[in-house]
């Protein structure tokens, strides 16, 4: 009895983990989209201002104008942050958006003088103090790093067109790990935005009332 109750409890597992290849990279790619269509725009509308930081960007940037960063950094920002949101070409704009943020950590958040690690680790804020301020872009640095790995998740205009290559997975989470995993996001998201949770839960709850079909589930056929 105890190895069929493992089985089950792995069965399910591996159903939420399903879930997760839709929802976990595209919650990434949404924040990630907004953050970078903002700082993109917001070069498109403004003036600029690379002119002022000097020799500071690295090789091979500190080669190039300020207006072809400038430019290059408004439409890497603008075009990435579309493909991240349709999930098209994920690797390839995440990637690009890694280095840009990269050299934008190195050019304007990184200390310029830092003796220490514990000198350095002032430098992990938002605000500049004097010690540098690349918190951010560390945090959108390792939100980048699981879309560079491994890609856009299914839901997105990549796994379709893998689907029309038929190369795609044929696992099945099923309405029971669904179920679960909006139940859980409704209860928190609610403590927030409760008509939101709710509405998860309520999605939830009927989720989990479907029957359950026989392949979801799959028992061993020993009793051993």
């Amino acid at each position: 009895m105890s190895n069929r109750n493992q089985h089950v409890e792995q069965s399910l597992t591996s159903r939420i983990d399903v879930v997760g290849l839709w929802l976990a990279p595209f919650g990434l790619r949404l924040l990630l989209a907004w953050e970078f269509f903002e700082a993109g725009l917001e070069k498109l509308q403004g003036a600029n201002w690379f002119a002022d930081l000097g020799d500071k960007f690295p090789m091979p940037f500190s080669l190039l104008s300020s207006n072809i960063n400038w430019t290059l950094a408004t439409w890497f920002e603008l075009v990435g942050s579309l493909a991240l949101l349709l999930g098209l070409g994920t690797r390839f704009f995440a990637l690009s958006l890694w280095v840009l943020t990269i050299v934008a950590t190195y050019t304007i958040h990184w200390p310029s003088d830092w003796s220490s690690l514990s000198a350095l680790w002032q430098g992990y804020a938002i605000s500049n103090d004097g010690y540098g301020n690349y918190k951010l872009p560390l945090i959108y640095l390792v939100m980048l790093l699981p879309l560079i790995l491994n890609g856009s998740g299914r839901l997105s205009l990549d796994h379709l067109i893998d689907v029309l290559r038929d190369s795609a997975s044929r696992r099945s989470a099923g309405p029971s790990a669904w179920g679960l995993v909006l139940l859980t996001l409704g209860m928190t998201v609610s403590i927030l935005l409760p008509w939101v949770g709710g509405t998860l839960a309520g999605i939830a709850m009927i989720l989990l009332a479907l029957p359950r079909r026989p392949g979801f589930v799959h028992m061993p056929l020993s009793k051993s």
